[in-house]
């Protein structure tokens, strides 16, 4: 099936396409491009004009109207809540006297989860590359200066690369099971010090007069959205000042995903005092939201780190993925790991500029992987 016997159409909600067909493009490992995954966000009304992330959801369909690849898309006048940093081409472009804004973004909105991205079925009939040059074409037939697919696999970069996209890496630290049985099989596998500070940390957490819950699906009562609600609310004020997520967005979640919804909680006498929001995927734990409303010693690391470890061990999990930045993360168990984009540029001057400046980020960013993978906190004969 060549590119010329396939049409691209755009949609302004998900709701526009059926969940089914959608699915059946997103498979079933990876929550975050789930269809109702998706759904919720916008049902809530977490992304839309209030957000500025404006849904332009592409589908790619055959002669015959099958659904043969979907790419979660939006149109965008900013570049907040990508955590791919590019307001730096922005500023540079608009200085020059160009139009930076709208751009397309395919990514999974205000999240820094690494995933596939240009879902296509999996019969073959499509693949990425037929996918990605459809979306460049797209954005060159919309007069817009750029498309930037985020979070996606090596795999869709290298596809996206031969179709004139430019590639980029970044950085997350991942957690790894090695097969353990107990967490005390991981600690084993640290090196000596790193095993008592990770103790000692825990011990502290545990000594704070805390009870604490892992709660699934059903489990997750309106009560502990509401406190959770609260949690995620005064995490976003201390640090970014904007909040994307509705209230509704957190129960509606747990509505559509069920037992794919992971809350770890701490209460003090029956009331949730932090919180630390997963979702589970086919073999990968996904941090995602955490926040407090009191301050406990090494709480953080216990609901965010730890909890998730011991959750991955019992059930089998071979990852735990814990979101953005951190490098702090390192010496409890979480190594470095890249995490891959792909950005077409349509303005000859400003891609020159770009690719330039990518080439020297990746050496910049592959040799700081390097580095952080030397000071791993693991035993040496463990690799």
């Amino acid at each position: 099936m060549s590119a010329d016997t396939l049409t691209l159409t755009l949609h302004a909600a998900i709701a526009e396409i059926p969940a089914a067909e959608w699915d059946e493009c997103a498979g079933s490992d990876n929550p975050f491009v789930s269809h109702a995954f998706l759904a919720a966000v916008e049902a809530s009304g977490s992304t839309g004009k209030r957000t500025g992330w404006l849904p332009q959801h592409a589908a790619l369909r055959g002669q015959d109207g099958t659904l043969l690849a979907v790419a979660p898309m939006y149109a965008k006048a900013h570049s907040y809540g990508e955590y791919v940093f590019d307001h730096g081409w922005a500023h540079a472009f608009e200085r020059a006297g160009g139009e930076y804004y709208p751009k397309l973004q395919v990514a999974v909105p205000f999240s820094p989860v690494p995933g596939p991205r240009l879902l296509c079925r999996p019969n073959g009939a499509a693949t990425p590359a037929m996918l990605g040059a459809a979306l460049r074409q797209a954005c060159e037939g919309m007069g817009l200066s750029s498309i930037h697919v985020t979070f996606c696999t090596e795999a869709e970069q290298a596809a996206l690369a031969a179709q004139g996209f430019l590639p980029r890496i970044g950085m997350q630290f991942h957690w790894e099971n090695a097969g353990y049985a107990r967490f005390e099989d991981f600690l084993a596998a640290l090196a000596s010090r790193k095993r008592k500070q990770l103790r000692r940390e825990r011990r502290d957490a545990q000594s704070a007069g805390l009870d604490f819950l892992t709660l699934r699906g059903a489990e997750i009562r309106p009560h502990h959205w509401r406190a959770f609600y609260r949690f995620y609310t005064s995490t976003v004020d201390r640090k970014w000042g904007s909040a994307y997520l509705t209230e509704r967005f957190f129960p509606l979640l747990g509505e559509r995903l069920g037992d794919g919804v992971v809350l770890m909680l701490a209460e003090q006498n029956g009331e949730p005092v932090a919180g630390a929001l997963n979702l589970l995927g086919a073999d990968t734990l996904y941090g995602r939201n955490w926040g407090a409303s009191r301050e406990f010693p090494f709480l953080h690391f216990e609901l965010c780190y730890y909890r998730a470890i011991d959750f991955a061990i019992e059930h089998g999990i071979k990852r735990v993925e814990a979101g953005a930045q951190g490098a702090h993360k390192l010496q409890r168990g979480y190594l470095p790991q890249p995490t891959f984009s792909a950005h077409w540029i349509a303005h000859p001057g400003l891609r020159r500029a770009v690719e330039g400046f990518l080439n020297e980020e990746r050496e910049s960013v592959r040799a700081e992987i390097a580095e952080l993978a030397a000071s791993s906190p693991f035993r040496e004969d463990e690799g």
